[in-house]
């Protein structure tokens, strides 16, 4: 049995522990998408706070375990404005970093800490003068917390708030053109991780009575990791599932003799090998999943913004040595629809992401509605009504079209009808249920626009929106294009088809090397001798 025994309990309570602390772990690593190596080092500062506080001064549990976990939360908030700044491996380094720092005080601080040597006599866990003593009371309360941060961290996972984590794990990019703001994301899932992993550590000095400099090592964080990692990174449950595997399966395999570690080893690789998505993913995947269900199309919850008006105002961008765009100014007026058409590298797909937020400009200024953008992030920016899409949609390919573009309707309080009713605009209604990986090229970028569309944006940006459609589909879109801006929507479209350009738009402007070559009627500009020599070609007259 898993607890026969007072060595099987005390297993027990410690995969509890460390179910505690990969549950926190999953926040970060499993829900935000960030290799985060410090969750060991909160751990440790848990275990440190409560045996220095407990040790010491014999502070009650209930006190001790409060404040192990605010105290890596606030190392968390410290650190957190340089690190959370960074990605992939970047940010992994940094967060190993503070990690091996953690390490070093927890060594040479030996009047606090006890050096090498760490801190003895660690009371057993109290709570408010009660006595939780080692065994099944000690068990109990350890698992009451595991469950209490498993609640919390599906409770905070799931509905739209997890739509919004599932792209920003995929998309950080796609998230912030959605208004998501990414940062406040990562931040209360680092913060999370960090109270979770410090009140773990907090019920391991309990647990041994010791705490020694091991508890701040890089092995806690391995385990940590290949607990979620094998467990699953994607549910609680599988937190729990991985602590209980590595934790009592050494402890099962030590019958078959010197060669245990072996068999340990290789049980963790097959369950990596054949179960990618962890156990409890793979459990995921087999039981029966209930038909989804179209919800009944919603109108917009309120009248569509006004247009937007525009302005550049002597933007300059440069990326080294190379101008992207050189002090171009460009005015577009609300309710306008204007086509930006340039050569590759003339800084068209630059414009966008100045307009967005994505890049600064070095010098000048963009103004929409006549204030300035330039000391906004680009989630600011998106929630000011600014909409785009990519040249390539990003979409989360295993999400159906109708849970993508839901996610930019999640504030309306019926994300899914409205998402249905700006899928039926763009003609993709059909396709609402279909996971977004399977779908033809075309719907992809419909499905993106409507989720532009969901926004219900006063600007719409539209990169390269034609590319790859057959003529017929180029003609729907642009009928479709051309409603919305009878409508009063303001669109930007950035496109290499001038025919499909010509048909939609009132205006086009040619970008060559940054500057604004051409500006007027597209008849005008495309008869423009320099962007005939620098785009169209000599034999542009002649098609």
């Amino acid at each position: 049995m898993l607890a026969e025994g007072a060595y099987g309990l005390r297993l027990l309570t410690a995969a509890g522990i460390y179910a505690l602390l990969a549950i926190g772990y999953q926040a970060v690593f499993g829900a935000a998408g960030a290799l985060s190596l410090a969750q060991g080092a909160f751990f440790g500062f848990g275990a440190y706070v409560t045996g220095i506080l407990g040790a010491r001064h014999g502070v009650d549990g209930a006190i001790t375990l409060v404040l192990s976990a605010l105290g890596p939360m606030a190392l968390a908030a410290i650190v957190a404005a340089p690190v959370l700044r960074l990605e992939s491996h970047y940010f992994a380094l940094a967060t190993l970093g503070i990690a091996q720092l953690a390490l070093l005080a927890g060594v040479n601080a030996e009047s606090l800490t006890g050096g090498a040597n760490g801190l003895s006599g660690v009371p057993g866990l109290t709570l408010f003068g009660v006595d939780v003593s080692r065994g099944w009371p000690l068990l109990a309360a350890v698992w009451g917390f595991a469950a209490v941060a498993g609640f919390l961290s599906w409770s905070w996972s799931k509905g739209a708030r997890g739509r919004a984590l599932a792209l920003l794990r995929e998309d950080p990019l796609a998230a912030s053109a959605l208004g998501i703001d990414t940062g406040a994301l990562r931040l209360a899932a680092f913060l999370f991780a960090a109270g979770a992993g410090g009140l773990a550590g907090a019920l391991h000095a309990h647990l041994l009575g010791v705490v020694s400099p091991e508890v701040l090592e890089f092995p806690v964080m391995i385990a940590c990791l290949s607990m979620v990692v094998i467990g699953g990174r994607g549910n609680p449950i599988g937190a729990v599932l991985g602590a209980l595997l590595l934790v009592q399966l050494p402890e099962f395999l030590r019958g078959i003799g010197p060669w245990y570690m072996v068999a340990y080893g290789a049980a963790l690789l097959g369950v990596i090998l054949f179960a990618p998505d962890g156990i409890a993913g793979a459990i995921a995947r087999r039981l029966p999943k209930p038909m989804p269900v179209l919800p009944k199309p919603a109108s917009p919850p309120a009248p569509r913004r006004a247009g937007a008006s525009l302005s550049l105002r002597g933007v300059t961008k440069r990326f080294g040595g190379v101008i992207a765009l050189n002090d171009l100014s460009l005015e577009i007026a609300p309710g306008a629809l204007v086509g930006v058409i340039g050569p590759n590298g003339s800084g068209k797909t630059t414009l966008i992401n100045a307009i967005c937020g994505l890049y600064r400009p070095e010098t000048g200024d963009v103004h929409l509605d006549g204030k300035s953008t330039q000391t906004r992030m680009p989630h600011d920016i998106a929630l000011l009504g600014v909409a785009r899409c990519f040249q390539a949609p990003r979409l989360l390919d295993q999400a159906t079209a109708l849970d993508n573009v839901a996610l930019a309707a999640r504030g309306s309080g019926r994300a899914e009808g409205l998402a249905l009713h700006v899928l039926d605009r763009m003609g993709a209604s059909e396709f609402a249920l279909r996971p977004c990986a399977g779908l033809p090229g075309g719907v992809r970028r419909r499905v993106e626009i409507a989720r532009a569309l969901a926004m219900s944006p006063s600007l719409l940006l539209l990169d390269e929106p034609a590319a790859g459609l057959a003529p017929e589909e180029q003609a729907d879109l642009a009928a479709r294009l051309g409603a919305l801006n009878a409508e009063g929507l303001t669109i930007v479209v950035v496109e290499h088809s001038v025919p499909f350009l010509k048909s939609l738009a009132r205006r086009l402007v040619c970008l060559v090397e940054g500057r604004a070559v051409a500006d007027g009627p597209p008849d005008e500009v495309t008869r423009n001798p320099l962007v005939v020599d620098a785009y169209l070609g000599r034999n542009w007259k002649r098609t």
